[in-house]
C-alpha cells in the first residue's frame, strides 16, 4: 500500500510534536519548605510544607508520606497528616517527633498512581528538619534532573546512619 507525501508528511508533524512536548515538559520534581508561614492559616501548625512541580510550573499531586524511625534499636513506621492547601502543588504536614528515637520523613508524589518524585527529609534531635535530599539520577548529558524511586533499603540506611551520629554526639 502506497503512501501520499502528504499522508506522510502530516504522520511525521504528529511524531515531531508529541517528541517535542515530552522534552518541553520535563521531569516532575517536590520540594519541601521549612520552616512554614505561621501567619498563613492553612500551614500553622505544621512542620513543613511540600510543593509539587512539573517542570516549572506548581502542579497537584497525590502525595503521601511516612515518619520512619528507630527507637530503642527496633524499626518504627507511623503516616504523616498531610493537608491540600488551597494553592495548586502545595501541601502542609503535620507531625511532631516522638520523644524518644531517630526520625527522617519519607514524602512522595505521585500521579496517576505512579512516581514522580521523592523527598527525604532527615529530623534532628529537636525535631526540626536538619537535612532534605530528592534522591535523582541525570539524563541527557546534566540536562534534567529527574527524581527516582527510593528503595527500602536505602531508608533503613538512612536511618541507621543517623542513629549512629546521634549515639556518636552523645
Amino acid at each position: 500500500m502506497l503512501r501520499s507525501p502528504l499522508r506522510q508528511f502530516g504522520l511525521a508533524a504528529l511524531l515531531t510534536m508529541l517528541v517535542s512536548t515530552v522534552a518541553i515538559a520535563g521531569p516532575p520534581w517536590i520540594a519541601i519548605e521549612y520552616p512554614v508561614n505561621p501567619h498563613d492559616a492553612g500551614t500553622r501548625g505544621a512542620l513543613l510544607t511540600v510543593r509539587t512541580y512539573h517542570h516549572g510550573e506548581l502542579m497537584s499531586y497525590d502525595v503521601s508520606g511516612t515518619a520512619e524511625g528507630i527507637v530503642d534499636g527496633r524499626r518504627q513506621s507511623m503516616p504523616l497528616d498531610i493537608r491540600r492547601l488551597t494553592q495548586v502543588g502545595m501541601y502542609a504536614v503535620r507531625w511532631q517527633k516522638p520523644a524518644q528515637g531517630t526520625w527522617m520523613l519519607v514524602i512522595t508524589s505521585k500521579q496517576n498512581g505512579s512516581h514522580a518524585a521523592t523527598a527525604l527529609v532527615t529530623i534532628d534531635a529537636r525535631g526540626e528538619v536538619a537535612q532534605v535530599s530528592v534522591p535523582s539520577d541525570t539524563i541527557e548529558n546534566g540536562r534534567w534532573s529527574v527524581p527516582r524511586k527510593v528503595a527500602a533499603a536505602e531508608v533503613d540506611a538512612m536511618l541507621k546512619a543517623n542513629a549512629a551520629t546521634a549515639v556518636a554526639r552523645r
